[in-house]
């Protein structure tokens, strides 16, 4: 968030300032008088102030949007100065509005910091609907839907096992090798590059802080500018995100220039990026929007599998009986003298029950991200308008009671029927809803399964009784990441690292 100092002010004439002021109450009055009688058809709202409505959170939203569903219900409204907001809190609200209805809900609300102004409108993430999006959409599908994603298997494969010596080598800079993990698989589907990628490389350290950037932004009430968009026109409301986006644009055409050098050497082997620019006239693409599609995907892709992975490590940590039942089936299926491969994917029941659990216990994206209904949305007695935006809360979601019971409780048993097989009754919105679904889910859950399956195969992970973990010290951002914590590996297979390394060669 942009933060001032006394000489800030001491630079700039008032007069934008309070022409903003002016513009933010009557801006305000307007919207709440043509709103008023709308009011009466919405889900339930907590009180607000007259003119500004609620009060956003000033952090951790999630949690802030799940204990207000305790007292207002499975959906409710709030009104943060112009923009309505209404939340999704319970798993058949979600279903209800999100899954059946999702053809109403396929837009998102006006982004002017991370849409407009970072990205410029070329952000997949924010654009509403209209020919841009039905071009990256259709874009991302060809390259990233399940037949396509399994050609990615063997590069995910590898990397997973460099996981497993780097935290032999290193056992104390685990969340550092999810890093490096996901930078490499990323940076090869992206861009071509088949050395291993450091997650200190300067090029992925750009990309990941642009990333944080956005996952700061998208936050409620983080920029004044989504709240009164005609504060964009105000330089001094927008100088700081005009230059993220400076910044962001000269490195995703750098990479792009990067993937054409290579190209010219013959050492590019196909990509991302390749594929786009062979039918990039086809699909009516600029340099620009191929750069910003190419950098997006991989800020995204690299940080949700690293953040994933160490909270799958501090499940197993913090228990380890649970843990030990994933290993019994382990060694049952795949023994002790060779790896885990994602042929086992079928037969390892209690390694997917854990990865969706660990989906479930600490969300992904905590938050969610909103959408825009284009049409009046009805859900019992209630109707959302046309225009509204709408958020289903992810975290808020996976604590539904009514679906999974004892919800704070971490227990992968709960995805698995009485047979040991999966339960195809019981689903959690991990990916997003309808259109609007994250188009490299298939590629992320290849990611967390083989990691999940080679690591808990290779390690007795422990807690250090002098360093407990707090599994609530997560990081407050769009992506779930925890914050450091200290554990111990034990390796359980013998060899292990002359295994590792004879099946890599």
């Amino acid at each position: 968030m942009l933060s001032l100092d006394t000489s800030t002010f001491s630079n700039i004439s008032p007069w934008p300032l309070l022409l903003g002021a002016l513009g933010v109450l009557c801006y305000t009055v307007a919207r709440g008088h043509r709103w008023g009688k709308e009011a009466e058809r919405l889900p339930p709202s907590p009180p607000g102030h007259w003119l500004f409505g609620n009060a956003p959170p000033t952090a951790y939203a999630h949690l802030h949007h799940t204990r207000i569903a305790e007292t207002y219900g499975p959906v409710f409204t709030l009104r943060y100065g112009s923009r309505r907001l209404c939340v999704i809190a319970r798993h058949q609200a979600a279903q209800d509005i999100m899954v059946k209805q999702s053809h109403l809900l396929a837009d998102r609300p006006r982004s002017v910091a991370v849409g407009e102004l970072i990205s410029n409108g070329m952000r997949v993430l924010t654009l509403g609907v209209g020919d841009r999006l039905r071009r990256y959409r259709g874009i991302l599908h060809a390259t990233l839907q399940p037949a396509s994603a399994t050609r990615y298997e063997y590069l995910q494969a590898q990397n997973a096992r460099n996981f497993i010596t780097d935290i032999l080598d290193r056992p104390d800079e685990f969340i550092d090798h999810s890093r490096r993990y996901a930078a490499s698989v990323i940076m090869s589907i992206t861009y071509g590059k088949t050395t291993p990628t450091s997650f200190s490389d300067p090029d992925v350290k750009q990309i990941n802080v642009g990333a944080a950037r956005v996952g700061d932004a998208v936050r409620p009430g983080a920029y004044l500018v989504d709240t009164y968009p005609f504060l964009k026109h105000i330089p001094f409301f927008t100088s700081e995100l005009r230059r993220f986006h400076c910044e962001e644009l000269e490195l995703y055409r750098n990479q792009v220039q990067g993937v054409k050098a290579r190209l010219a050497k013959n050492e590019c082997p196909p990509c991302f990026v390749t594929s786009i620019m062979e039918r990039q006239e086809e699909f009516n693409m600029s340099d620009d929007e191929l750069a910003y599609l190419a950098g997006s995907m991989f800020g995204a892709g690299s940080d949700t599998t690293s953040g994933v992975l160490p909270i799958m490590i501090m499940a197993a940590a913090r228990h380890p009986e649970l843990q030990a039942k994933v290993q019994a089936q382990l060694d049952e299926v795949v023994g002790r003298d060779r790896l885990p491969t994602f042929a086992d994917q079928e037969q390892l029941t209690e390694v997917n029950a854990w990865v969706q659990e660990v989906y479930r216990w600490r969300p992904v994206t905590p938050l969610g991200f909103t959408h825009r209904a284009t049409k009046d949305v009805v859900w019992k007695d209630y109707v959302i308008p046309a225009g509204t935006e709408v958020l289903a809360c992810h975290w808020a979601i996976s604590r539904d009671p009514d679906v999974y019971s004892d919800p704070e409780a971490f227990k992968p048993s709960r995805w698995l029927n009485e047979k040991g097989q999966m339960r195809e009754d019981l689903k959690f919105f991990n990916w997003g809803f309808g259109r609007r679904i994250c188009p490299g889910l298939h590629v992320a859950e290849r990611s967390v399964f083989i990691n999940t399956a080679l690591t808990l195969w290779a390690f007795d992970i422990s807690e250090d009784p002098a360093h407990p973990i707090d599994t609530m010290a997560i990081k407050d951002g769009a992506l779930a990441h925890p914050y450091p914590f200290v554990v111990r590996f034990r390796p359980r297979i013998a060899n292990l690292r002359e295994k590792i390394l004879a099946h890599n060669e």
